[in-house]
């Protein structure tokens, strides 16, 4: 059995008085698809937050790639590896889609010799080559991204972790408010970047993207891991019952 790349032992995290995660354990493998699922407020979000540096953890650590980042930025985090993709992207829609792989990190040449002015020729070649890995195709790179359908927008948020050399990929609910064709690609995407051995951490409400793409199933409620099982051994009706806390007479906790 491989090492896992991501470790997180014991994690706990308080708002005041509220236990928002209670010691949780919680590892991801090398090119393995982790599905987090939970109600709202179980505590999901606030782990993925622990771990990408958004939030310092009260006690526990998190470990990746053999090195403690617990606590650490999110920028530092990022530039380890670890790329969080969030609902709302966070890509620039008034940019074309080589300037949104580079948000932040625009290459520049010199105009007449002096002029500093964005590579927008190169920042598309490079996007071009990265979406070519993915087997993903945008009739033209110079549109703006206001301009693109939700699953190709995921696309470019996908490409540009893939660019800066993403050692994992955290996507929160990447498939919602998506058309069904449009939900298909990003689960082939996900499937891409399993087959690259690049790990995923999925949060979905969606069962049937689980179901499809899920190499383990991590349950969380109230704070707490409730479940955490291989997707062999995993049916719809089980996660749920685990997700709102039935017991095995079928009574809610």
């Amino acid at each position: 059995m491989p090492e896992p790349i991501l470790t997180a032992r014991r994690v706990s995290k308080f708002f005041g008085g509220l236990t928002a995660v209670d010691q949780v354990d919680f590892e991801v493998y090398p090119g393995e698809v982790v599905a987090l699922l939970g109600d709202n407020g179980a505590g999901k979000s606030t782990l993925i937050k622990c771990i990408s540096g958004v939030y310092h953890p009260e006690h526990g650590e998190v470990m990746f790639e053999g090195q403690n980042i617990t606590g650490h930025s999110p920028a530092d985090v990022r530039n380890r590896g670890i790329e969080t993709i969030y609902q709302d992207l966070s890509l620039a829609e008034k940019l074309d889609v080589g300037a949104n792989v580079f948000l932040g990190q625009e290459k520049t040449k010199l105009l007449f010799g002096f002029i500093p002015v964005t590579d927008d020729d190169y920042m598309r070649a490079e996007a071009e080559k990265v979406l070519d890995r993915l087997d993903i195709r945008i009739p033209s790179l110079k549109q703006k991204l206001v301009n693109l359908s939700g699953g190709q927008r995921q696309a470019v948020a996908i490409a540009r972790a893939m660019y800066w050399n993403a050692r994992l990929v955290i996507m929160d609910e990447p498939t919602a408010a998506l058309a069904v064709p449009e939900q298909r690609k990003v689960l082939e995407l996900i499937r891409s970047l399993r087959g690259q051995n690049i790990p995923v951490i999925l949060i979905s409400h969606t069962m049937h993207d689980v179901m499809a793409v899920a190499d383990r199933i991590v349950v969380m409620r109230r704070g707490q891991v409730a479940a955490n099982m291989p997707r062999a051994d995993a049916t719809e009706e089980l996660i749920v019952k685990h997700i709102i806390g039935a017991s095995e007479n079928g009574d809610a906790d």
